[in-house]
């Protein structure tokens, strides 16, 4: 009679460990059209786990040439937006039509990657270094600074990179920067305080130049914006 009880109760414990298996299979694996089983789900988020897991490991191990590549596709990326946003908005006549500029795309992908990603990676390194905490009042002087030293300093490359590029001589330089820098500047108060709060309270110190890289792509919307405004003098 025990033994009738045992062998039940084994059966029972088959036919729910069964079950269990059956109901993981479905929970691991996505059918296809054609009835076999498939394993996308699982590795699709390996696929993402693996990319973010490359990225990571190249930040460490080769940190400048990664956060310049990002810097270099961000740039590229926002150039390509803000002229698609002057394509929508070009009003086509019978003289004239929209031409997309691939220099001056070129010539934001290569500030990104020459000249922006170095320049974040040591600023945000030697910052860090200088102001190690994350307490208000520091992350508050990181803003200050930034804003008083960082911001100008990178703009004004910016602008006289592209002008330089497209042939103005010194001149035309300088008048550019004295008709478009402070204005640039004043706008950025706007916008720039808060994304670098986020940036130096709350983001790791090797993924900062990605975070304000990221913040960047709407910034350099406008500035590319600015950058392809004409020589100061010929409006």
């Amino acid at each position: 009679m025990a033994s009738g009880r045992n062998y039940s109760a084994l059966l029972l414990r088959l036919r729910k460990s069964h079950g269990h298996f059956h109901k993981q299979l479905r929970c691991n694996f996505v059918a296809t059209n054609d009835g076999r089983p498939s394993s996308r789900s699982f590795s699709s988020s390996s696929s993402k786990d693996g990319l973010l897991s490359w990225y990571l490991t190249m930040l460490e191990t080769r940190p400048v040439v990664t956060k310049s590549a990002t810097s270099s596709a961000i740039y590229a990326a926002a150039d390509i937006s803000s002229q698609e946003k002057d394509r929508a908005s070009f009003v086509i006549t019978s003289e004239d039509s929209f031409t997309w500029d691939f220099v001056r795309t070129l010539r934001m992908s290569v500030y990104g990657i020459a000249i922006l990603g170095p320049s974040q990676h040591f600023w945000f390194n030697g910052i860090a270094q200088v102001l190690p905490k994350r307490d208000l009042v520091t992350t508050l002087k990181k803003i200050f600074l930034g804003q008083a030293i960082f911001g100008p300093i990178n703009t004004s490359v910016f602008f006289s990179y592209n002008a330089a590029l497209q042939g103005e001589d010194f001149g035309s330089i300088v008048a550019r920067l004295r008709r478009d820098l402070l204005p640039t500047m004043r706008n950025s108060v706007a916008f720039w305080p808060a994304c670098d709060f986020l940036t130096f309270k709350f983001v790791p110190v090797h993924l900062q130049p990605l975070v304000n890289s990221s913040f960047a792509y709407v910034w350099t919307v406008y500035l590319t914006y600015m950058a392809s405004l004409k020589k100061a003098g010929e409006e």
